[in-house]
């Protein structure tokens, strides 16, 4: 299991983003107020996302699909690499609920999904996500295929100019989607949500599962 982590508290959103996500919150937060359902600190999205599918290759150059994760409760992040601070400070507060999660860590997988493919290959992706713990797992496909996942999910990121050095940055959704064993989503955090809110949401779906 990873000890637990720390990042710099200097944290920079990314930039406004024309995007479904804010919208899907919205519609989670209304129906979370209206539901007598079980209640959760990240927001309830069931039946409001579609079930978790994707073909895409993994960190190790091998094809996957959603079907390889059935069984585990799956968190689905995008993000790249060369975040400065959104994606790093994300997945920092993800490994740390799992920490507190002990031996049932191995039930969840946290699927890190790139978009930044270009500069992200599946060497970068493996050194990258080795940071963080087992349970990540890096995942980038080809341009089609990532426009076809981030439609599905109504993420929306977006290629800042490069520099003089061709370096650049990638505004891009903070929305985390977290899909039960049977692989139906359930719920959606964002970046702000503490590592205890997602270790409660967890332990509650893993006691259910």
């Amino acid at each position: 299991m990873s000890p637990l982590l720390t990042v710099s508290p200097h944290f920079r959103r990314p930039a406004a983003l024309l995007t479904a996500t804010a919208a899907l919150i919205l519609t989670a937060l209304l129906a979370a107020c209206s539901g007598d359902g079980p209640h959760y600190a990240l927001k309830n999205i069931e039946g409001l996302v579609p079930a978790l599918d994707f073909r895409l290759t993994n960190q190790d150059g091998q094809a996957v699909t959603a079907a390889d994760y059935r069984h585990d409760i799956v968190l689905l992040y995008f993000g790249y690499t060369q975040c400065p601070d959104e994606c790093p400070t994300t997945l920092t507060t993800l490994a740390n609920a799992l920490h507190t999660l002990g031996s049932r860590a191995s039930q969840v997988r946290v699927l890190f999904v790139s978009v930044d493919p270009r500069r992200d290959t599946t060497a970068v992706l493996k050194r990258y996500v080795s940071n963080f713990g087992p349970e990540f797992v890096g995942l980038r496909g080809d341009p089609s295929e990532l426009t076809a996942l981030s439609k599905r999910y109504r993420i929306a990121y977006h290629y800042e100019a490069p520099d003089k050095y061709g370096n650049y940055e990638v505004d891009h959704s903070s929305a985390i989607f977290v899909f039960d064993g049977r692989g139906r989503a359930r719920l959606l955090g964002q970046s702000d949500d503490t590592a205890q809110e997602v270790a409660s949401d967890l332990r509650r779906l893993l006691a259910s599962t």
